[in-house]
């Protein structure tokens, strides 16, 4: 038991620069949530649903991540910051990654029969902070879904989805190939991985201010009087007129 909290804290460690020891771990809200997940999920499935609830608003109260108790969960499953949301149906493989304010929702059945209504995350997805994983889908393994994107539909092994609906986006091979991706998309700092823009709102303001700039330009030159025509000038126009 003590090797596998190790193993544990440690694959934490590798996705997260930010601890300086595993006891720094021990108190991540992602690593209590699911200690108290795991016994709700052991009473859940011994039909002690009570308990089972109990447990997960305890959990809830002090982690401010709801997890409920039928969701079916892996091996290093690394919750970062937390104010998560995992429904009932919900099934994460193993190595998975979610970054803060992320939903994984289920879809309201039209006949009123609870069943499967929850994403089915497979093993080392990555899921960016604020996206929202909606109903009975499939993430395939290693996939990536990037900050506030909005899943509804099943995403194929190793694609990257970005984007209101999300739609997935080519990386580079090398990107790719990475272990692990932090925040489920690459990123912009650094030499070693290209930039792929999950928001063309800066490339479209850029446009807008190049545009903006050469309206000024035109309208300014529109303005400008014209200059007085020197000496010469003058003379090769009444040469022209002359000979025309």
């Amino acid at each position: 038991m003590f090797e596998r909290l190790t193993a544990y804290l440690d694959s934490i460690h590798a996705r997260d620069p930010a601890p300086r020891s595993r006891w720094e771990i021990l108190l991540y809200p992602g690593v209590w949530a699911l200690a108290f997940h795991r016994v709700a999920h052991w009473l859940f499935t011994g039909r002690l649903f009570f308990l089972a609830r109990l447990v997960n608003h305890l959990g809830r109260w002090l982690t401010a991540i709801d997890i409920h108790p039928g969701a079916r969960i892996g091996r290093n499953f690394f919750i970062d910051h937390g104010f998560t949301v995992i429904g009932e149906t919900a099934e994460i493989g193993d190595n998975v990654t979610i970054y803060q304010c992320v939903t994984l929702g289920g879809s309201n059945p039209t006949n009123g029969v609870p069943g499967k209504r929850h994403p089915t995350l497979e093993d080392g997805v990555i899921i960016g902070s604020g996206a929202q994983i909606i109903g009975p889908i499939t993430v395939g393994r290693r996939a990536r879904v990037g900050a506030n994107a909005v899943v509804l539909d099943d995403v194929p092994e190793g694609a990257t989805m970005i984007g209101l609906k999300a739609r997935s986006t080519l990386v580079p091979a090398e990107t790719w190939l990475r272990e692990f991706m932090p925040y489920g998309t690459p990123c912009r700092e650094g030499q070693e991985c290209e930039e792929v823009r999950t928001d063309r709102a800066d490339l479209l303001e850029a446009q807008i201010a190049e545009l903006r700039a050469e309206i000024a330009l035109l309208r300014a030159e529109r303005q400008q009087p014209e200059l007085p025509l020197s000496p010469i000038t003058r003379q090769v126009q009444a040469i022209k007129q002359a000979e025309g």
